[in-house]
C-alpha cells in the first residue's frame, strides 16, 4: 500500500500497552532512500528526547483509523537508547539502538535491509546475513528538512519537492512528488529516487538527469489519484526504465 508522507503526519502511534503518541516525521537515507526511523510526537511523555521508531517496530497501517501499530511497549520505548532532540542521528546511536532491540543493522549489506531488499523476520536468517556483507555509512534526513527543495534537470529547473510516496512493506520512498509551479500551467509530476543522480543538501537541490521535454509529458499526480501498477508501468515507460516491481519479484523468488 502506497501512503503520501504528508499524509501519515499527525496518525495515531498505538503500542502494545497503550498510545505512544502520534507520527511527526520520518527519516530517510539516500543511498537506498528508505524510512528507517519514524519520529514521534509523545506530548508531554518524553518530550526531553527525540523517540524513533524503526521500521522493524511497525505494524500495519489503518487508514481508516489513521493509526499505526507499534509492536514495542511503553516501557521498552522508555528504556532504549536516547537521542538528544536537537541531536543528529549517528553511527554510535544506530549501533546501541538496533543492538537494545536485537534487531539485524539496515547498513550491514548492499540491499535496502542489510542482505535482503525486504525487512526480515527470521532471526536465524538474519544473523547469518548480517556476517556476510560489507557494511555502508549511512547519512539519514528528514522529510520535512527534503521538502521545498528545488529540482534541478538538465537544462533548467522545474520544480520543488512537496512530498515523499512510502511503500507499507518496505518502506521505500517509491516516488518524489514534485510541484512544477514554475511551468505555466504548473502540475504534479512523480520522480522516482532511482532516477535522482545526485542530492547536494548545500543547495538545497535534487539534481535529475532528465531533460524537461521528458518531465513534461510525464502523466499527472494528484492528491486523489490512485497509485495502481498501471499507472506506474506507464511512468517508467515514459522514462525508459524496468520497473522496480520487476527486480523485487525475482529478490521475492529468491528469498524463499
Amino acid at each position: 500500500m502506497f501512503y503520501q508522507a504528508n499524509r501519515l503526519k499527525g496518525y495515531k502511534l498505538s503500542g502494545i500497552d497503550g498510545e505512544i503518541g502520534k507520527v511527526e516525521e520520518f527519516y530517510f537515507d539516500d543511498r537506498h532512500w528508505t524510512i528507517r526511523y519514524l519520529v514521534a510526537d509523545t506530548g508531554n511523555w518524553l518530550e526531553d528526547r527525540q523517540v524513533l521508531i524503526s521500521p522493524y517496530a511497525l505494524g500495519s497501517v489503518v487508514r481508516e483509523k489513521r493509526r499505526i501499530e507499534i509492536n514495542l511497549t511503553k516501557q521498552q520505548i522508555e528504556d532504549s537508547p536516547s537521542l538528544d532532540s536537537n541531536k543528529p542521528v549517528s553511527r554510535q546511536f544506530e549501533d546501541a539502538y538496533y543492538g537494545f532491540y536485537g534487531w539485524p543493522n539496515y547498513w550491514g549489506g548492499p540491499h535496502m535491509w542489510g542482505s535482503y531488499p525486504f525487512i526480515m523476520s527470521d532471526p536465524e536468517q538474519l544473523k547469518e546475513s548480517n556476517q556476510e556483507e560489507k557494511s555502508w555509512d549511512p547519512f539519514l534526513r528528514s522529510t520535512h528538512d527534503v521538502t521545498g527543495n528545488h529540482i534541478q534537470v538538465l537544462d533548467g529547473e522545474i520544480g520543488r519537492v512537496d512530498d515523499f510516496i512510502i511503500d507499507d512493506e518496505t518502506w521505500a520512498i517509491r516516488y518524489l512528488i514534485i510541484d512544477t509551479r514554475n511551468w505555466r500551467p504548473g502540475k504534479m509530476v512523480l520522480i522516482a529516487p532511482q532516477w535522482i543522480e545526485r542530492v547536494s543538501w548545500l543547495e538545497s537541490k535534487v539534481f535529475v538527469n532528465l531533460p524537461q521535454d521528458v518531465i513534461r509529458q510525464s502523466p499527472e499526480y494528484t492528491r486523489e489519484s490512485q497509485l495502481t501498477r498501471e499507472y506506474e508501468a506507464i511512468l517508467y515507460r515514459l522514462y525508459d526504465r524496468k520497473g522496480y516491481w520487476l527486480d523485487e519479484q525475482i529478490a521475492k523468488k529468491q528469498q524463499r
